[in-house]
């Protein structure tokens, strides 16, 4: 069967976690730790179904990740030990609708609207994906890479974020970490690139299948 997250998953996601992403989105460069917040399954469609874009918005835009999947619950982890709770890779579509994300300081609005996101179907273990660190991720819309990085690049490691968020709560079987994007979102372009209906997103991280989905209205 293939995957989608279970409705009692959590998905954590890690914002502005990359040094190019964080430079054109104007974040401060102090930040001591992660910046984070949270999706729900209804926000995400598997991979080939299409994304919703909202009908009372024009900024919806695309941000191409790399997630892991929980699979050995934990509270407390140590850095040394976090990498033994990962099941399995994914890439990940954390699509965000700009203006609802910018109505307050909270992210919440922008990044939950039905339909918006997008995870891959087909994890791969992560004994076969090996060091997260080798891959690279990049993004494309219509064929054109707009993103693309070496995952190495991230500010926030894997390790911290497990640590980080077990700190605060349980870690449980099919938890999603969604590990954040690098620059080139649409929002930051000149002009800027949105997703409409018609358009196509893909989000490719080496060694994992390609996520491609296209955008639908609502």
């Amino acid at each position: 069967m293939p995957y989608f997250p279970p409705p009692h998953a959590r998905i954590f996601c890690a914002a502005v976690n990359y040094g190019d992403h964080r430079a054109e989105m104007g974040r401060e460069e102090s930040d001591t730790h992660p910046m984070l917040f949270l999706r729900t399954p209804q926000s995400l469609v598997p991979a080939g179904k299409p994304l919703i874009k909202p009908p009372n918005s024009d900024r919806f835009d695309y941000e191409g990740e790399l997630a892991l999947i929980i699979g050995r619950p934990g509270r407390h982890v140590p850095r040394a030990e976090a990498l033994a709770h990962v099941e399995a890779w994914v890439p990940f579509m954390d699509g965000s609708v700009r203006d609802w994300q910018r109505h307050t300081a909270q992210f919440t609005p922008g990044k939950n609207f039905d339909g918006s996101g997008s995870i891959g179907d087909s994890p791969v273990p992560a004994a076969l994906f090996g060091d997260y660190r080798r891959h690279r991720l990049l993004t494309r819309v219509n064929g054109e890479v707009v993103q693309e990085t070496p995952v190495d690049r991230i500010l926030f490691d894997v390790e911290t974020l497990i640590a980080y968020v077990s700190s605060f709560t349980e870690l449980r079987t099919g938890d999603i970490i969604a590990t954040g994007t690098c620059g080139g979102v649409g929002d930051k372009r000149v002009p800027p690139l949105y997703l409409f209906p018609g358009d196509t997103v893909e989000v490719e991280v080496s060694g994992l299948p390609v996520l491609r989905n296209g955008v639908a209205a609502a």
